[in-house]
């Protein structure tokens, strides 16, 4: 991955976080890197829980709207962790 793609994902991956925590709002701790890795993540967790679910095929990433559906279900599970 070369520096321009792994930059545009750090800041995709940051408006995704932003977004999940808009939409499922509460007292999570963290500040610009934790948002950042919860939409990164929750990325991850979107193409291959889709790609399990065959929603998406081999090599295909999740969109935006998958994305923030990955980083909520990842917020979800930390907050659960974390009672």
């Amino acid at each position: 991955m070369d520096l321009g793609a792994l930059l545009l994902t750090i800041i995709i991956g940051f408006f995704v976080g932003l977004v999940a925590r808009f939409l499922l709002p509460g007292r999570d701790v963290g500040g610009f890197i934790a948002t950042t890795v919860v939409g990164v993540l929750g990325s991850v967790i979107a193409t291959y829980g889709g790609q399990a679910l065959h929603i998406y095929q081999p090599g295909q990433a999740a969109g935006f709207f998958g994305a923030v559906l990955g980083a909520i279900v990842l917020l979800v599970l930390l907050r659960l962790i974390r009672r």
